[in-house]
């Protein structure tokens, strides 16, 4: 796990070493044990290192034996030892035992096909001096991030933005389609960023330049592909499936642990992890009843009998370190268990330098509630359209808060017109009243039905429960989960495994039919039979919890205030109706309303504005302060 950063001269100028060193200065944090750099005329190639696999010949960047391909390379690939073997049999000669080499000659061996070999999280470029060209992939469902740019006299990528703010002819500025699907979706979706002219390479899609010219194009897709099997032949494979690919994310030359919440995906990680080795857990928890996991992990753990860790963070502490982890997420992204997650991960890194994580069980296994709610709704499912029509009709006239309205009109509705992922933070009217802006009229916006109508096409002829999954999958899963993931765990110098999200993993998941998935009142059906005689009662029956944090307390006191002030002062006039803005925080204060989700979207941009376009705030290079503490655990480690 590591950070990298890529120029392409597109005038043919030489590029220099000081200005990849300024680009990659700034993201240490993403690899603070060494850094390196390569320059071949207009190219070069930046690189921060965590050292993780052959932690003495893993350098980069690195090239084959002819010096003739370079890479630079964020990631790590578990199947690299079964490739390695492969193309030694193809006369391959290995410098290293690095993960980072078995890209190179496997590139060499098959060219642009390189990626659809690879399992693992991965995002590298990769420099072909015979036949000119740069090339590079990210991985198959956005794992780690791939961001660039283009200027007059550069094509630029890097693991970060803040990298690519470092480049000649970049400049911060906001883009206002990006911020009114922030509005919708909380986080921006690919392949935009909050920023004007910065882009994201798209999971499963990897980027070519040739000849002064830049292509994109899809190497993998998402399909669900359900088969009629027995049950037990689900449940047994899923057990089979998730204890290989735990197996897979073990491989290291480092300390490992484990992230343990109260849910069953966390826990089924550690479990089959425990079934190898001793483990440390570690755990986040709030002071405040109902919003913390700290008790149930704890059982979790004895249970499992882990080295157990927590901590227990703040209202006063969470707002101490908001601004500097903002500026570690790059864009915004209003999801308030992305600033725990900095914590836990804090926490570990005392100990470990990798841990283990069950991001992706519920995309891939059907995990969410909202996916039980076709089931509710099948009773309009009959109904003709006319008929729905006129239910919605019905149902808008009526007073808000009046029991049943919104069954009603969700039931009016398509999968595709009412469910926008798992967050739908403004909708159009109330996003005209925030911004003050008559979007229709505006020829720079897009509508959010753009953005989920062009990913339902790709889910045709499935039902809604697995259309629900495969939007989540391209939307929420890449844009909030795994984006938050990367960047709290990376601004400790962490490195963060998710057997879940694995293309094995996912290939057999997308066989459950639905009804194996959501069945007997619950969600992920398969998984919890897969993993019951591993994990605690309690934990096989427990309803999907999510990762609360009490912002809706906090913004009624202890956030009041210092939400206010940041309103007044945050320099976004041209974007954001302040008024209406204090008067839902006002209302959420008098405890009239739960505003607190739009309220702290709306935070989150204007602490972002401040610390990005404003510049209010300065930071630089971080480096955790544990790092020479996990140094010396690592000699303990190899002694062991």
């Amino acid at each position: 796990m590591c950070g990298f950063v890529a120029l392409y001269n597109i005038k043919n100028h030489p590029v220099s070493s000081e200005h990849l060193k300024e680009m990659t200065d700034v993201i240490t944090h993403r690899g603070p044990d060494d850094s390196g750099f390569f320059t071949d005329c207009q190219v070069g190639l930046g690189f921060r290192r965590l050292s993780i696999i052959d932690l003495e010949g893993g350098k980069q960047p690195l090239s084959n034996e002819d010096g003739d391909i370079w890479i630079a390379f964020n990631g790590e690939i578990y199947n690299y030892q079964e490739l390695q073997a492969w193309l030694k049999d193809r006369g391959h000669q290995f410098k290293t035992e690095s993960d980072t080499e078995t890209i190179v000659h496997l590139y060499e061996e098959v060219g642009f096909d390189c990626p659809k070999h690879l399992r693992g999280m991965f995002s590298f470029m990769i420099w072909d001096r015979k036949k000119q060209l740069f090339f590079g992939a990210r991985d198959h469902f956005g794992i780690k991030p791939f961001y660039w740019t283009e200027t007059e006299d550069f094509f630029a990528f890097g693991s970060e933005i803040k990298s690519l703010l470092k480049v000649n002819g970049v400049h911060k500025k906001v883009n206002p389609t990006s911020l009114y699907h922030y509005l919708t979706f909380q986080y921006v979706p690919d392949p935009e960023t909050m920023f004007d002219g910065i882009h994201k390479l798209p999971p499963g899609h990897q980027v070519m330049i040739k000849d002064g010219k830049l292509t994109i194009e899809p190497y993998w897709k998402v399909e669900f592909t359900p088969e009629e099997k027995p049950f037990s032949y689900f449940v047994d494979g899923t057990r089979q499936i998730l204890e290989e690919s735990v197996l897979k994310h073990r491989v290291s030359d480092v300390p490992r642990g484990a992230f343990l919440s109260s849910g069953i995906d966390s826990s089924s990680i550690v479990a089959m992890l425990r079934q190898h080795e001793e483990v440390k857990t570690f755990t986040v928890g709030f002071d405040i009843p109902g919003y913390s996991e700290l008790d149930i992990a704890r059982d979790t753990s004895q249970f499992l009998k882990t080295d157990h860790h927590e901590v227990k963070i703040s209202a006063e502490r969470y707002l101490q370190e908001l601004p500097r982890l903002i500026w570690h997420q790059d864009e915004p992204v209003a999801d308030p268990s992305a600033i725990a997650l900095y914590f836990v991960a804090e926490l570990a890194s005392q100990y470990v330098t990798v841990v283990l994580s069950g991001e992706g069980a519920d995309e891939f296994f059907g995990g969410y509630n909202i996916y039980r709610e076709p089931h509710s709704l099948r009773m309009f499912s009959s109904l003709p359209g006319s008929m729905k029509s006129a239910l919605r009709q019905v149902a808008g006239v009526l007073p808000d808060g009046v029991k049943g309205k919104s069954f009603l009109i969700r039931g009016s509705k398509s999968v595709e017109e009412r469910f926008f992922g798992n967050a739908l933070i403004f909708s159009e009217e109330l996003k005209q009243k925030v911004t003050m802006s008559n979007l229709s009229n505006d020829p720079a916006y897009v509508s959010p039905f753009k953005i989920t109508s062009e990913i339902y096409k790709g889910a045709a002829g499935y039902d809604d429960v697995t259309k629900m999954q495969y939007l989540d999958i391209h939307s929420w899963l890449r844009g909030n989960i795994l984006m938050k993931a990367d960047k709290m765990t990376m601004a400790n110098s962490l490195e963060l495994r998710v057997p879940f999200v694995d293309p094995k993993v996912f290939e057999f998941a997308a066989k459950i039919p639905t009804k194996y998935k959501i069945a007997e009142g619950t969600t992920k059906y398969v998984l919890r039979e897969a993993m019951k005689d591993l994990l605690p009662p309690q934990i096989k029956t427990r309803k999907k919890l999510g990762f609360p944090v009490p912002t809706r307390v906090w913004l009624r006191g202890e956030f009041y205030s210092w939400a206010k002030e940041l309103i007044y002062s945050a320099e976004v006039d041209e974007y954001i109706n302040k008024a209406y803005v204090l008067y839902m925080l006002d209302e959420h204060k008098e405890g009239k309303v739960d505003y607190s989700r739009r309220i702290w979207t709306i935070l989150i941009f204007m602490l972002w504005h401040q610390i990005f376009i404003e510049e209010k705030y300065c930071f630089g290079p971080f480096v955790s302060p544990y790092i020479e503490t996990r140094r010396k655990n690592l000699e303990t480690f190899r002694v062991g």
